[in-house]
């Protein structure tokens, strides 16, 4: 239930926020949930990598949290440890690129359809 009531606190929290907000690290630690320790090792463990600051200040984005979203459901409401939420964590990112690219590739197959369509009825005009 605590996971559920966090959930809804973040939703509530960022609501409205354009896409490209960025908080520093006690703001996203208190929007997750979270120690700003735990921020820091999840960035060491490669789990996530907030930008930085001309000043070198971590900065977060709705991205960076939603991930540190997914990993405490993962380590806290499925009992998986960090390595395997690494795992995880690279399969699901490698799912959404591939998925982009097959997005990109069924564009192409139209825009190529379409074209030879054309082409088969003659109303192209090759310049």
């Amino acid at each position: 239930m605590a996971s559920e009531s966090a959930g809804s606190d973040f939703e509530q929290g960022v609501a409205g926020l354009p896409p490209n907000a960025a908080f520093v690290i006690s703001v996203a630690a208190r929007l997750v949930g979270v120690h700003e320790q735990t921020l820091r090792y999840y960035e060491r463990a490669g789990l996530v990598a907030p930008a930085r600051s001309k000043g070198r200040i971590r900065l977060y984005s709705l991205y960076d949290l939603e991930r540190v979203r997914q990993i405490r459901r993962l380590t806290d409401e499925m009992g998986v440890n960090l390595a395997g939420v690494e795992v995880i964590m690279r399969l699901t990112d490698h799912i959404r690129e591939l998925e982009h690219n097959i997005e990109d590739l069924q564009s192409e197959v139209r825009r190529l359809r379409a074209t030879s369509s054309r082409v088969t009825r003659g109303t192209t005009t090759w310049t």
